[in-house]
């Protein structure tokens, strides 16, 4: 396939291959406490983020930047006429009341006006908040108030009445527009008669050092808190990243790379591809949903050469394609398509690290026939020029790396925060190894301190908590940010993550287990949803599932069972919790006897934001649903496993 072809020509190129060596500090056992890697990109004397579209204007008037979806086809924008439209909204938001250092919150899915007020607010001297478009008036209150924004822009009216139901006891409530309401057209009209000059000025006084957004963490463990990144920050990760791994996506490839943008924009992931990508002159579209059925038409329709994703867009292709096997009675031969794409995968892989000799000739030929049957449709379901995707947000399978790498789409996988502005460490292009979270960023070290946490320091991390000095002060020393992670670095300074910090689970026999490796391998193989896995002071560990609805659907129908049975019933029907248990199973395979799941249960309803067991960006919030299914864990223990 076409991505292994590539690997094999970028090798030959040094240049490219230098830009993957980390250095690694040992300590005095032996063992690798500190890797880092030189930035690719050094920090500009002046300027800041908001120039890049007024760049590309000069530069490349005419280079398509981005892409608009408009009646069903993909029109293209160019860089001088986004640069024109950033101007007319950065008037009007100034005609408005926007003075510089003002604060503009932007509740939105994902679309290409979101693009146009981040680069308006920060042109017009402003700092931009985000807000998930599906948070609550109460945390959408607390996010306004905390960040003092005077103006907030959302996407539906929906939105703007969540906002003014949060924000109605304020002593100052903010001026509220939405998208779908004309927001953008109402900006323009209202600054036709700010003088372009205003917004140059603006603009030009900004320096790297400039606030240029308040992110909110998502809350996991309490209130959330607003990072304060600099353009300073925004750029050291854009530069960096656009540096390493667009010469693989474009020169390498001889393709001009292309992205379909679907993360949320509200988290920093998002928004930090959107600045490289338009850093880089790559072209973005926007799909507001990540849900495989909205997300599929967009993807064949727009057919990007690379995407960024999180381990769930993974999934879910491939449980579809099972999915699909099994309605057409073939779900014995996916089964073997994945056996053998994890065998082929690992061996090719093998080779080209020069660890092995690679596939044989009658694994070679078991892949190229299940190309034709499996994978060739799965490239199609995702436009059939993706050859490149980054995985981030939670450890992806290792085995679901190896199924994609043979299906011809290599994923690299990343690690970062919010205060490490998205990306902190990612697997470089010539390099992969599946299982880690890679190198760290150019520009970026990497420690690991004595209890196991891993510390980052560098461009990327934050400067401080927004209105908080105690949490900056625990968060930051002498630089270093300690990310309540744990993890090691291996000899090359690759990264694990093995859990966080506060999840430890202590069983009463002492043992200590990470349920974050769990958790993720649990969530990997259908039908299971959600999960909490428990076991803190208790004599073994334990697993709360909740089945996926589109996995128990289809399950349903394959087994030519009601769709409508009800759930109380299912949850205790032997074949669906045996088909559970191979994924529990899976799960334990990761872990020692010791710290295996021992018993579980299914459980009715689900972890979602609207009862308050998840956060926007889907992690679980552990405390909430400990609580919330009290019962259930403690009848878990009563029946002795």
């Amino acid at each position: 396939m076409g991505v292994r072809k590539d690997l094999k020509r970028a090798k030959q190129r040094t240049d490219l291959a230098r830009r993957t060596r980390a250095e690694t500090v040992k300590d005095e056992r032996g063992v690798v406490r500190e890797a880092r890697v030189a930035p690719l990109a050094q920090r500009p004397a002046a300027g800041s983020i908001a120039d890049i579209p007024y760049t590309n204007a000069a530069e490349a008037p005419e280079a398509v930047v981005l892409r608009r979806e408009r009646q069903g086809s993909w029109q293209p924008v160019t860089a001088a006429a986004f640069a024109d439209e950033v101007t007319a909204v950065a008037k009007g938001l100034i005609a408005a009341g926007l003075e510089p250092g003002g604060r503009v919150a932007v509740m939105s899915r994902t679309r290409y006006e979101w693009t146009v007020l981040d680069f308006a607010i920060w042109s017009a001297g402003g700092q931009t908040v985000p807000i998930y478009a599906t948070s609550s008036a109460d945390q959408v209150e607390w996010i306004v108030r905390d960040s003092g924004a005077r103006q907030v822009i959302t996407e539906t009216a929906g939105n703007a009445d969540t906002v003014l139901a949060g924000t109605a006891g304020h002593p100052h409530p903010p001026r509220v527009r939405h998208l779908d309401g004309g927001a953008l057209d109402e900006l323009t009209a209202l600054g036709r008669d700010v003088a372009d000059e205003e917004v140059t000025k603006r603009r030009t006084a900004l320096t790297p050092g400039t606030t240029a957004t308040l992110c909110y963490t998502s809350g996991t463990t309490g209130r959330p808190k607003g990072c304060v990144l600099t353009h300073a920050n925004l750029h050291a990760e854009a530069a960096n990243t656009v540096e390493l791994l667009h010469p693989m996506f474009k020169e390498v490839t001889g393709e001009t790379a292309s992205t379909l943008l679907f993360l949320p924009l509200a988290h920093i992931l998002g928004r930090t591809l959107q600045i490289a990508c338009l850093m880089g002159r790559i072209e973005v579209g926007h799909c507001p949903s990540i849900k495989p059925d909205e997300l599929r038409p967009a993807l064949r329709a727009f057919r990007p050469t690379f995407l960024v994703g999180v381990p769930y867009l993974f999934e879910k292709i491939h449980d579809t394609g099972r999915a699909t096997a099994e309605k057409l009675g073939r779900g014995s031969s996916f089964d073997r398509a994945h056996r053998i794409a994890v065998r082929f995968g690992q061996a090719h892989m093998n080779e080209f690290l020069g660890r092995g000799q690679g596939p044989g000739p009658g694994l070679r030929a078991a892949h190229a026939l299940y190309d034709l049957l499996v994978h060739r449709r799965i490239r199609k379901e995702l436009g059939g020029r993706l050859r490149y995707a980054i995985s981030g947000g939670s450890p992806l399978d290792r085995e679901l790396n190896l199924f994609f790498y043979a299906a011809g789409i290599l994923i690299y996988e990343g690690y970062g925060l919010t205060e490490t502005t998205a990306a902190a460490t990612i697997v470089p292009p010539l390099a992969p190894r599946p299982g880690t979270v890679g190198l760290p960023v150019p520009g970026t070290a990497v420690r690991i301190a004595d209890d196991g946490e891993v510390l980052i320091k560098g461009g990327i991390v934050f400067t401080a908590y927004w209105n908080n000095p105690a949490a900056t002060g625990e968060a930051l020393d002498d630089g270093w940010f300690a990310t309540g992670d744990l993890g090691s670095l291996d000899e090359d300074g690759y990264l694990t993550i093995t859990g966080r910090k506060k999840d430890i689970l202590v069983t009463t026999g002492g043992k200590n287990v990470s349920p974050a490796v769990l958790e993720d391998r649990l969530r990997s193989r259908p039908p299971v949803g959600q999960c909490l896995v428990v076991g803190d002071n208790r004599p073994y560990v334990a697993a709360l599932i909740t089945l996926d609805p589109d996995a128990l659907a289809h399950w349903l129908a394959v087994r030519k069972r009601p769709a409508d049975t009800p759930l109380s019933e299912l949850v205790h029907d032997e074949h669906l919790r045996a088909d559970v248990q191979k994924a529990v199973d899976h799960a334990n395979e990761a872990v020692s006897r010791a710290e295996s799941i021992r018993a579980f249960a299914l459980v009715e309803g689900d972890f979602t934001e609207e009862n308050g067991l998840l956060t926007p960006s889907l992690k679980v919030k552990r405390q909430a649903a400990t609580a919330a299914y009290a019962e259930q864990i403690e009848a878990l223990y009563a029946s002795g496993g």
